[in-house]
């Protein structure tokens, strides 16, 4: 199955971590656009289960991690959908405390859930999207934590420069297939994360942030979008930050 370029609303786009928060909110916005998504999340949600009915919708319980959950999934998925024109790097855990009392087993999981797991998912979803002739396009969700330094996030922003670093390699290495690779990287969202942030991190957050405001996941939604689409077909290789202006 094959879309013509400009046909941007068949075109597949498997997307990881897409059950709830930020996932949740860019499936609706890449269904809303007629575009055919497949997700996965270890867990189904009441989101997960009215988009069941959609044709143009595919999940599967699948954890990032586990490297033949993911496998079958994709079978799945491309069985129903086609093979995928655009992948959307979303699934990750945040992991905030002081390095020297970090345990072993919270870094273990960081790495696993944010680095390893895009890398193991984009290595599988990319050999799908060379059957295609149209390329393809694969969006990695970093984040400001990864350009810049924040006490308390050493492990979450290793992870995430980790994932703009790969974004910039596969970007050289996948270009000669028509597959381009950039990365989002939001600042701080008025999500289930920010939700825990004391009330002074949250006035200072604001204070440093020239549009005096959190970021929703819907301010996402037209970056992802963009880089998605054949506006963007010259356009590979770089990190779009979507902060509100806090790191400049």
């Amino acid at each position: 199955m094959s879309e013509a370029l400009g046909d941007e609303s068949r075109r597949h786009v498997v997307l990881s971590g897409g059950s709830r928060g930020l996932g949740r909110s860019l499936v609706e916005g890449l269904l809303k656009a007629g575009y055919r998504a497949s997700i996965f999340s270890r867990n189904s949600t009441e989101f997960v289960e009215q988009a069941r009915s959609d044709p143009s919708f595919h999940f599967e319980v699948a954890d990032v991690c586990d490297v033949q959950s993911v496998s079958r999934f994709l079978e799945s998925a491309r069985e129903k959908l086609g093979p995928p024109y655009g992948l959307v790097n979303c699934a990750g855990i945040a992991v905030v405390g002081v390095l020297a009392l970090m345990r072993d087993a919270d870094m273990d999981k960081a790495i696993a859930t944010n680095l390893r797991g895009p890398l193991t998912l984009t290595r599988q979803v990319v050999r799908q999207m060379r059957a295609r002739a149209d390329g393809g396009a694969i969006v990695n969700i970093s984040s400001v934590v990864g350009l810049r330094g924040y006490r308390g996030m050493a492990v979450y922003g290793a992870t995430k420069g980790g994932l703009d670093a790969m974004t910039r390699a596969l970007a050289r290495e996948l270009g000669a297939w028509k597959i381009r690779v950039n990365s989002v990287a939001p600042g701080y969202l008025r999500t289930e994360m920010s939700a825990r942030l004391e009330s002074k991190q949250l006035d200072k957050i604001l204070r440093r942030t020239p549009l005096q405001r959190l970021g929703t996941p819907e301010d996402v939604i037209g970056p992802v979008k963009f880089l998605l689409s054949d506006d963007a077909a010259f356009v590979t290789c770089q990190t779009l930050v979507v902060d509100g202006g806090i790191t400049v």
